[in-house]
């Protein structure tokens, strides 16, 4: 169990610019380092009208927000460190400061390990990845984030703290709070602690690479439907275009990277299953362990995030989707008929139907790639969101979309929890 911290005085550093390419800041930063720091900042705040924007590591600055000026950002990076990890039990509750690296780190002494593989792991914090519902290629067998938190601290822009869920794995009275705040863009609270559930860490770990030319790419989505059809258990099933797979695999070609984590025998067993059934002239490579670790650990810092310097020459977004799962393929084929001079890297799970594009280029030529990849998933029933974009091109592409029918909840439960708007206004869907 942790100690308490006493409280000190919170650092201020006003040397941010306010013309950061990606906004999201405020002009002031304040690094408080306990949750009754972070308490006395939202009730001052919010008695004084102020408005706060919440910052982990900055990873994702140019996600959502169309507000130009906050008065400070509450940056959690000193609030950071495991409070309690019940082994036994396999849980954990760490201070939301703590970046994913450092938790992993601090877990892979006992041989455990959170499920969740975003991007830009040694510098998103568990409580930004909360905040976003983050997850990553391997959602397929572990879901995302709001599937691993089992209890939250959180602090309401009056400066009230709350407890949501429990610190036990089977806790099944009322309502689950925690899922008001997973996925909120922390336009509802702070969220200061998490406590989640753990795995135990795989004894091995492989990764097959299948790999065909464009005018097969067919041949690796039935390869994908016999997989998700058969006995064999995957934890990814994520297809590459061709920019993508040449640039980490050095493979100009449609790439399936069907991961396994198991113990030997059955890694093993699973690869044969896969070398059996793989497309007639598919080129086909298997990694192990370190290597495997190492390649997606390359994977996670592919795109481009809020800590990325922006290219002079050109503008960079990444677009998440979602799908049905086997669209994925449908809206990758799609993809290539975006008009020349935009790089589109693209990845999609064809299991669960997230995907993610990296596009880079001209600015209006990229504007124009984020309305036609949109255009294209909801013509599938599906959805586009700009996860990242300069600042000044966001209120014009209009980062989350349409409004739902069920939109004025959302506006509800603000006006409710935070009828002042004083935390990351503007930063979600709708404005809110």
């Amino acid at each position: 169990m942790g100690t308490k911290e006493v409280p000190q005085e919170p650092r201020k550093d006003t040397s941010v610019s306010l013309a950061d390419a990606f906004g999201n800041r405020g002009a002031e930063v304040l690094t408080p380092k306990s949750e009754e720091e972070i308490a006395e900042i939202l009730q001052k705040a919010n008695q004084e009208g102020k408005k706060i924007a919440v910052e982990g590591g900055g990873s994702k600055r140019g996600y959502g927000g169309t507000k130009e000026h906050y008065d400070y950002t509450l940056s959690m990076a000193g609030n950071k460190g495991v409070v309690e990890h019940k082994v036994g039990d396999m849980t954990v509750t760490v201070r939301a400061g703590t970046t994913i690296t450092e938790l992993q780190d601090f877990l892979q002494e006992h041989n455990q390990m959170i499920s969740i593989h975003p991007n830009w792991p040694d510098q998103a914090t568990i409580g930004g990845v909360i905040a976003a519902n983050e997850s990553g290629p391997k959602r397929l067998k572990y879901g995302s984030a709001r599937d691993l938190v089992i209890g939250l601290r959180v602090v309401y822009p009056d400066g009230e703290i709350i407890r949501t869920g429990a610190k036990v794995v089977k806790n099944v009275a009322g309502y689950d709070m925690n899922k008001l705040f997973v996925g909120s863009m922390g336009t509802l609270g702070v969220i200061t602690e998490v406590t989640m559930k753990l795995r135990p860490k795989p004894k091995c770990e492989s990764l097959v690479q299948v790999s065909v030319p464009e005018e097969k790419l067919q041949d690796l989505k039935d390869l994908a439907v016999r997989v998700q059809d058969s006995m064999i258990e995957p934890v990814s099933l994520e297809l590459l275009n061709t920019a993508l797979s040449k640039k980490i695999i050095n493979q100009e070609a449609y790439t399936l990277l069907i991961a396994f984590e198991d113990v030997e025998k059955s890694c093993r067993y699973q690869e044969e299953w896969i070398y059996k059934h793989k497309p007639e002239g598919a080129d086909v490579e298997v990694i192990h362990q370190q290597e495997a670790h190492h390649f997606w650990k390359t994977f996670k810092n592919l795109e481009p995030s809020g800590l990325t310097a922006p290219a002079f020459e050109e503008t960079q977004a990444v677009i998440k989707i979602g799908s049905k799962n086997m669209d994925v393929y449908e809206i990758m084929k799609e993809s290539a008929g975006i008009e020349a001079g935009v790089k589109v890297e693209a990845h999609g799970g064809l299991g669960h139907g997230i995907s993610y594009y990296t596009l880079s280029g001209p600015e209006r030529k990229v504007i124009s790639a984020i309305q036609h990849l949109r255009r294209t998933a909801e013509e599938k029933k599906g959805y586009a969101i700009v996860k990242h974009l300069p600042y000044h091109l966001r209120d014009e592409i209009d980062v989350w979309g349409k409004k739902t029918s069920y939109f004025f909840l959302f506006e509800g439960i603000k006006r409710t929890i935070d009828p002042k708007n004083t935390l990351n206004h503007q930063r979600f869907i709708g404005g809110i």
